[in-house]
């Protein structure tokens, strides 16, 4: 059977990529109880490519920033897809994290981190409305312009 999420994740013509497993000594999501934790994950396209690389307010404009933003909580999203063998177990999102590669003198890491706020609530709706924090970092890993990092309660 499928959820009333994934029904929405086909209406929004999203395609969820195969999750990348992770590359270093952490898991990608970890369950306790009846919270699911989401790693940080990149801004990878479906092809694997990552959709932005470098730093806002330096090579990196707002308007990749934002799809970035969009890409790694579709990440986000097929990894709670994987951990949960569907989304109807999910009972509602709690909390983003959003890490945005950016220079000393960029301000408008919130209007990137939309990207990933906004696809979520288009997923989740009411249920998608979370608490968020949105920092400014030097550099990511692989040089991607941004992470997402994720908690949702479970039923």
């Amino acid at each position: 059977m499928t959820s009333s999420f994934e029904q929405r994740i086909v209406e929004l013509g999203i395609e969820l990529p195969k999750p990348p497993k992770p590359v270093a000594s952490y898991v990608a999501t970890h369950q306790i109880g009846k919270l699911l934790y989401i790693s940080g994950q990149l801004c990878l396209a479906p092809d694997g490519k990552l959709v932005a690389t470098g730093s806002l307010g330096d090579n990196v404009s707002v308007e990749s920033g934002i799809l970035a933003a969009r890409a790694a909580a579709i990440n986000v999203v097929a990894q709670a897809k994987q951990a949960l063998q569907g989304l109807d177990k999910i009972k509602r999102v709690v909390r983003l994290g959003g890490f945005i590669s950016a220079s000393p003198s960029f301000s408008e890491h919130a209007r990137v981190m939309n990207g990933a706020s906004d696809l979520i609530v288009e997923i989740f709706a009411e249920q998608g409305r979370h608490t968020r924090s949105t920092i400014g970092v030097s550099s990511l890993p692989l040089q991607a312009a941004v992470e997402v990092e994720a908690l949702f309660e479970l039923h």
